[in-house]
């Protein structure tokens, strides 16, 4: 199976009071990541695709510093219905994971704002770039 990765600078201002990586900044990782594997796997803007997160869940596992200057965070597909993804993501620095995650992404139509099946292109593509 497939595994997409993408790499994030530790930027200043996602550091706290702790001197470590805000908690939620993780979140925001996990979403630029997502944009990345959008644009570089489907070739979509995600902006421009009716689709929500349905889900978020992270696992911490040790923080992250200013001084660690990127993350690394890997897209693993977990599974793909008929109108939803979940992949799991892990976020690492220095070859360490520092924290996993699952989101759950749900295709919606544009005008009932009601679940739709993933369009077709987009799954064949999913499927292909994983191995499924």
């Amino acid at each position: 199976m497939s595994t997409y990765t993408t790499e994030i600078d530790v930027r200043f201002r996602d550091i706290d009071a702790m001197g470590h990586v805000n908690n939620a900044v993780y979140a925001t990782y996990i979403e630029q990541a997502r944009t990345t594997y959008f644009r570089d796997v489907l070739d979509a803007d995600i902006s421009a695709l009716a689709t929500v997160l349905a889900s978020l869940s992270i696992d911490f596992q040790r923080p992250v510093e200013l001084t660690d200057g990127t993350v690394t965070v890997e897209i693993e597909l977990a599974d793909i219905g008929s109108s939803s993804v979940t992949m799991t993501h892990e976020i690492r620095t220095g070859g360490e994971v520092v924290a996993e995650a699952e989101a759950t992404l749900v295709s919606l139509d544009p005008d009932s704002g009601e679940p739709a099946p993933i369009p077709d292109e987009h799954r064949s593509t999913i499927e292909s770039y994983h191995g499924i």
